[in-house]
């Protein structure tokens, strides 16, 4: 039997909506996946020992360095921690502030990703000691990862303060940082007094820490005048406030 012309079109019109109707669902279904991916670990990373500093949606298991709740400053957008607050208090943001992670690490495998503002300086500190009794800020005792606009920002043109160096003491091996507004990777291992930084999955920095080589760097470095800087085995994760908007999603730990 011949179909008449208009069930014919009707027909095919019904069709092409269910097609339509699938691919906008399965579209969802992708972002919502992607979307939920961000701030997880896979079954095999769990076994092999991974933990998350951050659940996306929360600051459990942070608190702002000294003690206390994270300042207001610091928000969590989108499935990262965002520092958004603008305005100053001296060189860092009123109500914001260094953070810092609840749990102490000795040998480890830290995994993060970071994006900067135009202009923007932030890092990635380890090692710290918590005791703002007699340290005012992480840096005093932590070493840091630099996290920078090499662009845009002054320290840009400084030898051992770009993207990915170790603060004032090692220059990045290679130019592995991505522009403004785009993600980076970064990882930290320390192990048994190897450090190793890893910025784009491309190994940066290698040296040990407390050697010969190393004490010779800080007495040649702006850390000299600071006695208890990465003096310690054990300490703490902060993230820092330097005053400008900065994100971090995907932090996760393994230890060593």
């Amino acid at each position: 039997m011949r179909l008449p012309r208009a069930v014919f079109i009707l027909l095919n019109a019904g069709i092409y909506l269910s097609c339509c109707t699938t691919t906008k669902s399965t579209v969802a279904t992708s972002a919502a996946v992607l979307f939920d991916s961000i701030n997880y670990l896979t079954p095999k990373q769990v076994q092999d020992g991974w933990q998350l500093l951050f659940d996306g949606k929360s600051f459990k298991g942070w608190h702002k360095y000294g003690g206390g709740e994270v300042g207001t400053a610091w928000q969590i957008i989108d499935g990262t921690i965002c520092l958004a607050g603008t305005e100053k208090n001296d060189w860092q943001i009123k109500d914001g502030g260094d953070i810092v992670a609840d749990e102490s690490f000795e040998n480890f495998h830290l995994k993060l990703e970071w994006k900067i503002s135009a202009g923007g300086n932030s890092g990635i500190l380890f090692l710290v000691q918590e005791d703002k009794r007699k340290y005012q800020y992480p840096y005093e005792t932590g070493p840091e990862m630099q996290v920078l606009d090499n662009e845009k920002h002054g320290d840009g043109k400084i030898l051992k303060h770009r993207a990915g160096d170790l603060y004032d003491l090692i220059s990045c091996s290679k130019e592995s940082v991505k522009p403004v507004g785009e993600w980076n990777k970064a990882e930290i291992k320390v192990r048994n007094g190897k450090v190793e930084f890893f910025l784009n999955e491309v190994s940066v920095v290698n040296t040990t820490l407390w050697d010969e080589h190393w004490l010779q760097m800080i007495q040649n470095s702006k850390w000299k005048n600071y006695p208890d800087f990465a003096k310690n085995r054990n300490g703490f994760i902060s993230l820092q406030d330097h005053g400008n908007k900065v994100w971090y999603r995907n932090i996760m730990i393994k230890r060593l």
